[in-house]
């Protein structure tokens, strides 16, 4: 197995706009970003990918991009991203972007263009359609609700946008807007970006005649949510090999795609490596699901389906977190009287599991869901729409509360609150109001409160990335799930060369015992502080960590 950096990286996701306001407007900067890579070089961190922080008019928070080339007049200039990529060498980390390009933003000047006339420069650079029968196209219904059909009176057509209505879809079977695409990410390697996380790409190629989906129509609207039926074409495949060979391969860019609709075999169309498409994927989950149907059994039955599928010629990406889910020790752990301990133990999986572990920001302090107290509160387009489209014929307050408390769960904006630094007002992200409110545990969950507590989750976490640095086992071993009886008990083997590493998690809030097969040589890491063992005999605690060598 090759040895490419990505394999033993360790990747920090920024979403800018919430993680340091470094000129009071209430909004993060690339500034904010420069006064804390100190911060994040202390815990160990190789790599940070920043969500996009391209020009953008911010009608789905930057991933609708108006200009590929230009930065994001609320996060700063080209100057201060050059600064970061100077420094971040200086500290020996990778710089990732966030490439967002099976949509725009309709403020483009490609779209722009293209929406004037059916014959111009411009004109099939996006989904152009005409009416059928006097209405939309087909049934799609969009990801944010409602058709997934706009309406253009200039063209006197549809454009096609399964997001946003402002993000209209790019048409990629024209050449002339590929070879666009192409080299504008051409140009930011050349500038020093050193990997691209790529959003929404598994949509590039639509069906041909675009048919109607034949799910039962389940809304008032009549529009129908069908993923599958625009997803993991063979055309998207084909240009995403195109734009390997060409760009990524050519230049040793690591790539990590974003793909929905997502089983093992899919995932192997996309990441091993003999089919030169990415390296590594992010399954994308839609949040309500997962909250849905996550369960520990099944948990544990994906991660050795992926490893089975994956482990001869392909990579993981690792994460239980990122922009667009609940905070995981809020969804995965227990978040009230447990948050410390279930936080270090989704660490201890995450860091531990094959692949590349993927810290999203907050995460290492044990950041939770904001559960704020009104619609009004959340700023994110898909929270609100979902809100007002379950209420809107409803007039029982109950009723209404119980939607409610399942939108704000699910709430992309639980990850987008700003980032806790101390505890001061607005927690110390910035000195005026933020553009969306911090969450009110911020005086007792925040940076400054972590570092001067050494059995806090952050020194967790930074043990955690050393021991992995230190250990080829974590990267490169073999996986091998323990079972036990209880389903509450996660545990699993890496065995490597003369190796073996064992690693236990308790996924319950009671004391678990358990009977081990194994000697234990040498504990690398307890989320407590004693460990209660007794020759093959283990009390695990509530949320118990224990990883150790046995070999």
């Amino acid at each position: 197995m090759s040895k490419e950096w990505f394999r033993e990286a360790v990747i920090y996701q920024i979403y800018p706009r919430s993680f340091k306001d470094s000129n009071g407007d209430g909004i993060g900067d690339l500034k904010g970003v420069l006064e804390k890579l100190d911060y994040l070089h202390e815990l160990g961190i190789t790599a940070i990918w920043f969500s996009p922080i391209y020009s953008s008019p911010n009608a789905d928070n930057g991933y609708d991009i108006s200009d590929y080339q230009s930065i994001m007049k609320e996060f700063g200039t080209m100057e201060d991203f050059d600064k970061i990529v100077e420094e971040c060498r200086k500290r020996n980390i990778k710089v990732i972007m966030d490439l967002v390009v099976n949509h725009t933003s309709d403020e483009h000047k490609w779209f722009i263009e293209s929406k004037k006339s059916r014959d111009n420069d411009k004109s099939d650079y996006y989904i152009w359609s005409d009416k059928k029968n006097g209405k939309e196209p087909n049934n799609w219904e969009s990801f944010f609700t409602g058709s997934a059909w706009q309406w253009c009176e200039e063209r006197q057509q549809y454009y096609l946008h399964l997001f946003h209505r402002k993000q209209p879809d790019l048409n990629w079977k024209c050449d002339k807007l590929k070879e666009e695409i192409f080299s504008m990410i051409e140009w930011w390697i050349k500038k020093g970006v050193d990997g691209f996380r790529i959003d929404a790409i598994s949509y590039l190629e639509k069906p041909a005649g675009f048919p109607d989906s034949t799910k039962p129509v389940t809304h008032k609207d009549g529009y129908v949510m069908d993923a599958e039926i625009t997803s993991n074409l063979p055309g998207t495949h084909k240009l995403i090999n195109e734009m390997n060979i060409r760009l990524f391969s050519k230049y040793g860019t690591p790539t990590v795609g974003e793909i929905g609709c997502i089983t093992p075999q899919t995932a192997r169309d996309y990441v091993l490596q003999s089919r030169k498409e990415f390296d590594m994927i992010i399954p994308f989950i839609l949040p309500q699901i997962e909250i849905d149907t996550w369960n520990v059994p099944m948990f544990k039955k994906r991660i050795s389906d992926w490893y089975e599928a994956l482990k001869d010629d392909g990579w993981w990406a690792q994460f239980l977190s990122n922009h667009d889910k609940p905070r995981q020790v809020s969804l995965y752990g227990n978040d009230k009287e447990y948050r410390i301990e279930s936080a270090k133990m989704l660490a201890s999986i995450i860091h531990t599991i094959p692949g590349t572990p993927f810290v999203y920001q907050g995460e290492e302090i044990g950041m939770t869901n904001a559960y704020f107290d009104n619609i009004e509160d959340y700023n994110d387009v898909d929270t609100k729409n979902l809100y007002y489209k379950l209420t809107k014929d409803i007039e029982n307050k109950e009723e209404i509360n119980k939607i409610f408390d399942s939108v704000r769960i699910s709430s992309r904006d639980n990850a987008r609150t700003p980032m806790q630094w101390n505890d001061e007002e607005f927690a110390g992200f910035s000195n005026n109001k933020p553009w969306i409110n911090v969450n009110p545990n911020y005086k007792e969950i925040n940076v400054k409160k972590a570092l001067e507590d050494k059995d806090s989750i952050f020194y967790y976490y930074k043990e955690l990335i050393s021991i992995r640095k230190n250990n080829k086992i974590i990267v490169y071993g073999d996986y091998k799930e323990i079972k036990f009886d209880n389903e509450y008990v996660y545990a699993y083997e890496r065995n490597y060369e003369d190796k073996q590493l064992v690693v236990i998690n308790n996924f319950s809030k009671d004391n678990t015992k358990i009977s081990l097969n194994y000697n234990i040589k040498n504990i690398l890491l307890s989320n407590y502080k004693e460990n209660k063992i007794n020759g093959s005999e283990i009390e695990l605690r509530p949320y118990e960590s224990i990883i150790f060598f046995s070999i």
